[in-house]
């Protein structure tokens, strides 16, 4: 229940941007074009990009949201400069002024309780490097297993508030998400990339999050853990697996972009591609994620007919925007930003097409957190063109890739190679060698998830687990009984029913099952591991 100063400050600001849409169905007047894609109102728009609502605050509003929370803990050194001059009034009702926030919930008010949620913002070596972290824990109970969640592209830990109380019911698990370096409420330090040629920039592109991912493993002390990434989360994902082998037991893949292989993005040249299916990302409405259709049926039969038949719609790129994507001038966060007081309807146009299917109160919170983070300084914004060619096709496509992951060899690792059947040159970095180092992992169960109605190409899920597949069988040729006993290296494609490509969210509650299943695997196994 939003506090009486919530709503003032609220009423002060903008009205919520679905209110348009609500208006329709309600069978009043249709708005007009521009109303249709940007649905909030000039006034309220420039209400609140005047009121400048703190990543903080917005954050916090959000998390309120999780059952049995309604006071989430909140850390207060945000990583990100303010993005106006304006005096901000939206931090009345925020947090207390401490670094570091704890809250517990009890059994009386939390019935999958004790619980220990927290927030603090995790310093990392090097300048304006902190990654923001929440997490949570059941107290009374040894902590046995990890689970760490990643978001997408300019996303933040936020976007999973339906499924951490869910989650945290595990016996033996703590919960993490992170927000990315560069990202959503983490430190924002300017990004560089020093290389000359193509591999190199794709490399230190990649190398910026997933390095950061490890130091955090380490300054955490975890030996291994379940990593989950959605959309880009899940592409840094299946890099940090290649570079940092033998931390992961499970790597859980939700919707993840750079799997399938295309010529324009891999073309040294990279010229300018005909079509795009980023655009969908910002066209899509989430209200066709939850229509009836029969399209999981065609995405299980090897992902062919869901391509052939439900593919989404492509959407040719103007030349202009492929010459500034490859100049690295520009990111979508750049517009909001040059933007001004136009900048909250830009982001409604979106937050109104991914939202529209929630609660007003929730879809209302999630549009200003996504601007008051949309709005920040650019940071590793700009890896983008680095990594994806226009049109989200990756630079170096996991496809080429994914088979590697675990089984590398358990060393430390300079880059983001494949490993062959012979231990590679030992890298010269001083990385936290794991205990098994010299030694080559078994394999790892991989996990895809997509949508049913999902703008991602499940069919590169379905390629990647083949592709895994065979990996595992050329591994296990001439293997002993013994070692094909410890293979672990399994994947499978798992559809959300009735979701797009936020699938933690479009289909929270199956999301969650799916899930719980697969850490309750995750617990056996390694029961099995620990015992041989």
């Amino acid at each position: 229940m939003a506090a009486p100063q919530d709503e003032e400050i609220r009423g002060r600001t903008q009205q919520a941007p679905l209110a348009s849409q609500r208006a329709r169905k309600q069978g009043q007047s249709q708005p007009g074009r521009v109303a249709k894609w940007f649905p909030l109102g000039a006034k309220e728009g420039f209400c609140q990009w005047w009121a400048g609502m703190s990543p903080m605050a917005t954050e916090h509003r959000v998390l309120s949201f999780i059952p049995y929370l309604q006071k989430p803990p909140t850390q207060t050194q945000s990583g990100s400069a303010p993005a106006s001059a304006a005096p901000s009034t939206a931090d009345l009702n925020a947090p207390p002024k401490n670094p570091e926030a704890h809250a517990t919930t009890s059994t009386l008010t939390d019935p999958y309780g004790p619980r220990q949620w927290n927030s603090v913002m995790v310093p990392l070596s090097g300048k304006d490097r902190a990654l923001n972290e929440f997490s949570v824990e059941r107290l009374g109970e040894e902590v046995e297993q990890n689970l760490v969640m990643l978001h997408g592209y300019g996303a933040g830990l936020g976007f999973f508030y339906r499924n951490f109380e869910a989650l945290s019911r595990a016996e033996g698990w703590k919960v993490y998400a992170l927000d990315l370096l560069g990202m959503g409420r983490s430190s924002r330090p300017a990004f560089k990339i020093h290389a000359k040629d193509k591999q190199g920039k794709i490399t230190e592109a990649e190398n910026w999050f997933i390095d950061a991912l490890e130091e955090w493993r380490i300054k955490r002390g975890l030996e291994r853990f379940t990593l989950l990434g959605h959309s880009l989360g899940g592409y840094l994902a299946v890099t940090y697996a290649l570079k940092y082998p033998g931390r992961l037991n499970k790597l859980i893949l939700a919707s993840p972009v750079g799997i399938p292989e295309d010529p324009y993005a891999v073309n040294e040249a990279m010229p300018e591609p005909q079509d795009s299916t980023m655009g969908n990302e910002f066209t899509q409405d989430a209200a066709a994620a939850t229509a009836d259709n029969n399209n999981f049926m065609k995405q299980r039969d090897g992902g062919k007919a869901a391509t052939d038949d439900k593919e989404p719609p492509r959407r040719r790129l103007p030349g202009w925007f492929s010459y500034v994507w490859e100049a690295n001038v520009i990111s979508p966060f750049s517009l909001v930003r040059w933007s001004g007081p136009l900048g909250p309807r830009l982001v409604s146009g979106w937050t109104t097409r991914r939202f529209s299917h929630l609660p007003e109160e929730e879809s209302q919170a999630l549009h200003d957190y996504s601007y008051s983070i949309f709005r920040q300084r650019g940071s590793s914004e700009y890896a983008l063109g680095y990594l994806l060619a226009p049109g989200a096709f990756a630079r170096s496509p996991l496809i080429q890739r994914i088979q590697g992951v675990g089984r590398q060899w358990i060393q430390p690792h300079d880059g983001l190679i494949v490993d062959g059947d012979t231990p590679p040159k030992a890298a010269s970095t001083s990385q936290d060698v794991p205990p098994r180092a010299g030694q080559r992992e078994n394999g790892i169960p991989i996990v895809f998830m997509y949508g049913e109605v999902d703008w991602m190409d499940v069919a590169g899920g379905f390629a990647a687990e083949e592709k895994i597949k065979q990996e595992r069988m050329r591994i296990l040729e001439n293997a002993t009984a013994e070692e094909r006993k410890k293979d672990n290296g399994e994947a499978k494609v798992v559809i959300i029913n009735k979701a797009g490509h936020h699938v933690y969210l479009d289909g929270w509650d199956q999301f969650n099952r799916v899930m719980l299943e697969e850490m309750a695997d995750v617990k056996r196994r390694e029961a099995r591991r620990q015992r041989a």
